[in-house]
């Protein structure tokens, strides 16, 4: 058993101890109760109190069942020491109490006895948008944009997630290198909306297209940040989950595409910012939602969608949509479904319980191959015995690499990566494809801390590089590509915990890698943590499911209290090049440029320029708060310009935990653009 040194919750959830009695809830009550739950506890718990992967579900009867066991006890003096991470003492106890009482009311628990309520719910009222008679402008000068240059930007240009569909983070601009990045200076800066800030800026013509959170669109010009047009899409509050990620949004001919929070996908006029179509693709009353965007593959737009921890009919899947009319041209299910060829993977389990397969990253594309890659996260819930199965049973195509033909949808081969997944160690992130020698090769590593290297053209397993210490498997084999679990991690049962390194945070996560072309070498963002898991009893009804497990995380007791470590690993010998180590976790993407640099930003508000050949640190600089999303590159002129987000991400309520000693300030969206003194 390795020993706890840190530990965090995920959320925070407020019961009391049995001095403590429960107020009767009045009409004013519940709505002061809600204000304070939305506003503290739904980025975790979710609006509808149904959860996340960042927060235990608050409703239905094996919550209620859990409360009823008096499994809380002292936990009211532990919140007020702990929580909420990062915010500590910022509720008082009336405040913890009611959104205590709204819970309850939530799932018809009452109780007449106990503290009488206060204070008047206005006082904790949302700032309405700031006034404005700002007027949208037009693009009328811009160009369209081509396969052509989607599928081979020019230069100057980020068009993609990644800048190129095939998934790299790579930019060809070399004017920043490595004898002079220690003459950047800061460019413009731009506020955010507030919310999880994970975005991607696009760069088209001098243009910059930015997402927001809460759905919301910008035009800006790239050399300044003058803001030419904002689109802001009207959705649903409780549609928003997670703090309200939008990783990325995707540009073709004259359009700009959104995957909304209610499970939409909407177009834009890439000119004037104006709604063209909006197409439903499910119900976010079925909790369906997105964190990512779509991808162009050979003119059809492909999204995958997120939500599919509940136990609903359909389960998660990825579409193709005309980007001219937003039909929907396929579907195609990440779940193995009874009548499916891989069916007998989920064993006896009905079609409705086969939850998971989650797309939280957008996909990957070979113009050359004409294939889409994706990867698809683990099963639901997260331990195997509390969705009435073993790890023996793969739950195809959970955990996976799928290949798709992009005009049809077609599975054309998949990969599955740890089959039976029982510890939220999914593989589902970024897919790199890099051709070598002639040979088509895809990258990707999981939380597990695995890197994996696929022939990308048949899904045959070549190799894997263990990146981070892990104490998961018993045997790996190297020739196949076989992971073996321990055998208590095998045969564990509800309500019994286990250990692990690396734990749900990895790892790796969605922090992506980039492709350095003048090392041949990948740039990977990993954290040194473990965790501690108990798989919960989760109800077996439609509507239900959730993730269904409690889980503690702590730093690696190895790390000597570096969390964060970047290392080079090159891809032809699958061996590290260099480390770099420090107690701050990195929270945004690499991005490697041919000017032999690597940038990458922090939890303490560093930004970050490596020596991508050596590792060597030979630049930083401290910005507002934690940094976020996934930095790029452009050039206007001659002149070349970095771009990163800063703000608050998902990982909010562990970081606040595992680093208590770095300050992480509330708020502080912003984008920060950075240039070449003159």
């Amino acid at each position: 058993m390795i020993k706890k040194t840190n530990t965090h919750i995920v959320c925070y959830l407020f019961f009391f101890i049995s001095f403590l009695t429960i107020t009767a809830k009045t009409e004013c009550q519940e709505s002061f109760g809600e204000k304070l739950y939305d506003n503290h506890c739904s980025d975790c718990h979710s609006l509808n109190l149904r959860g996340s992967a960042h927060g235990s579900s608050l409703m239905g009867k094996d919550f209620i069942s859990k409360w009823d066991k008096d499994q809380f006890n002292g936990l009211f003096e532990y919140t007020k020491e702990n929580m909420p991470p990062g915010k500590v003492g910022s509720l008082d106890n009336e405040e913890l109490l009611e959104i205590h009482n709204y819970i309850l009311a939530s799932n018809d628990v009452s109780n007449n006895d106990g503290f009488v309520s206060f204070s008047d719910p206005s006082t904790i009222d949302q700032p309405e948008d700031r006034v404005s008679n700002f007027k949208n402008k037009s693009l009328n000068n811009f160009k369209n944009i081509t396969l052509q240059n989607i599928n081979y930007p020019p230069d100057s240009d980020w068009l993609s997630w990644r800048r190129t569909t095939d998934g790299k983070g790579y930019s060809p601009l070399k004017i920043i290198n490595t004898k002079n990045i220690k003459n950047i200076k800061l460019s413009w800066s731009l506020t955010m909306n507030e919310g999880s800030n994970q975005i991607t800026p696009i760069v088209s013509q001098g243009i910059m297209f930015l997402t927001n959170p809460g759905n919301i669109i910008q035009a800006l010009d790239a050399k300044n940040g003058e803001l030419i047009w904002e689109y802001r899409y009207p959705f649903p509050k409780a549609s928003k989950t997670l703090g309200g990620p939008t990783r990325n949004i995707a540009v073709y001919e004259d359009k700009i595409f959104l995957a909304t929070y209610d499970a939409h996908l909407i177009a834009l006029n890439i000119r004037t910012g104006k709604l063209i179509w909006k197409t439903k693709k499910a119900n976010y009353e079925d909790g369906y939602t997105h964190t990512s965007g779509p991808i162009i593959a050979n003119g059809v737009v492909i999204s995958g969608i997120n939500g599919c921890e509940r136990y609903i009919k359909e389960g998660c899947f990825i579409t193709g949509h005309d980007p001219q009319t937003g039909e929907e041209i396929w579907r195609t299910s990440s779940i193995a479904q009874p009548d499916d060829k891989y069916g007998y993977t989920w064993g006896e389990t009905p079609s409705v319980f086969r939850a998971g397969g989650d797309t939280w990253i957008p996909g990957s594309y070979d113009p050359k191959l004409n294939l889409f890659f994706i990867g698809t996260s683990q099963a639901k819930p997260w331990v195997a015995a509390s969705r009435g199965m073993t790890p023996k049973n793969s739950a195809l195509y959970t955990n996976s690499t799928l290949a798709l033909n992009p005009n049809n949808g077609k599975l054309e081969w998949f990969f599955q990566h740890i089959p039976g997944e029982t510890i939220d160690m999914e593989v589902g992130f970024e897919r790199v494809l890099i051709d070598r020698n002639n040979k088509n090769y895809l990258f990707t590593v999981g939380k597990d801390g695995i890197l994996w290297k696929i022939d990308s053209e048949t899904g045959d397993f070549i190799k894997l590089l263990e990146t981070v210490n892990q104490n998961i498997y018993e045997k790996i084999d190297y020739k196949t590509g076989k992971l073996s679990y321990r055998d208590d991690i095998l045969n564990s049962k509800i309500d019994k915990a286990f250990s692990v390194c690396p734990g749900i945070y990895g790892g790796h996560n969605w922090q992506a890698i980039s492709y350095d072309e003048t090392t041949s070498s990948l740039i990977i963002p990993l954290h040194q943590l473990c965790a501690d898991m108990i798989g919960r009893k989760v109800e077996r009804v439609e509507g239900s499911g959730g993730f269904g497990a409690d889980s503690k995380s702590y730093p690696l007791p190895d790390a000597n209290g570096k969390i964060g470590k970047l290392i080079s690993v090159n891809i032809d010998k699958m061996k590290i090049n260099w480390t770099h180590e420090q107690e701050a976790m990195f929270l945004t993407s690499s991005l490697s440029t041919a000017g032999g640099l690597t940038f990458i930003g922090d939890l303490d508000r560093y930004f970050k320029a490596f020596n991508s050949k050596t590792g060597e640190l030979l630049w930083k600089t401290r910005l507002g708060s934690a940094l976020h999303g996934f930095p790029i590159t452009y050039s206007v002129g001659k002149k070349q310009y970095v771009a990163i987000t800063s703000g608050m991400g998902v990982f909010r309520a562990l970081t606040a935990t595992i680093s208590p000693d770095i300050y992480q300030p509330e708020n502080g969206n912003a984008i920060y653009v950075f240039e070449l003194e003159e």
